[in-house]
């Protein structure tokens, strides 16, 4: 079970890689991105279907990043979410963070299993725009809906 201790020590660290970003700039994943950006993180974008991204090296896979990144957003499918862990584990990241906004998003239980064998923290599930100061009106009201329904992660 994710803790609020755990989402907290993730946005604590300035080097993230987000795997799964698009070619589309109106895409999430670019809006996760862009606001990593101007708020001070180093991001590093992964898709191995993308070489470049508006002038910025996209990496095929989490290992070609080097030095090696404090954490993971996932924002893949479920079943890609397990490959991208395992390289995770083969790069060194210690956290990874599994994206849920509606639907299963990037949640795999082999996944989270894995990566407790492995020695990684996860946060599985939960829309990582919840938990930034000063989001969205949306995000908050997200977050509020998991407050009122008791599944917002406690301490």
């Amino acid at each position: 079970m994710t803790t609020r201790t755990q989402i907290d020590d993730f946005w604590a660290q300035k080097r993230l890689a987000i795997v799964g970003v698009s070619h589309n700039p109106q895409d999430f994943s670019r809006q996760m991105m862009g606001e990593l950006q101007k708020r001070g993180y180093e991001v590093y974008p992964v898709n191995p279907k993308i070489q470049d991204l508006d002038g910025q090296p996209c990496y095929p896979q989490v290992q070609n990043i080097q030095p090696t990144v404090d954490g993971v957003i996932i924002l893949t499918q479920p079943q890609i979410t397990d490959q991208v862990v395992q390289d995770c584990a083969e790069a060194g990241v210690p956290r990874v963070w599994m994206h849920q906004g509606g639907g299963s998003g990037s949640v795999s239980k082999n996944a989270i299993k894995y990566c407790e064998e492995q020695g990684i923290q996860v946060v599985a599930g939960y829309c990582p725009f919840m938990f930034m100061p000063e989001t969205p009106f949306i995000h908050r009201f997200h977050a509020w809906t998991l407050k009122l329904t008791g599944r917002y992660p406690k301490s």
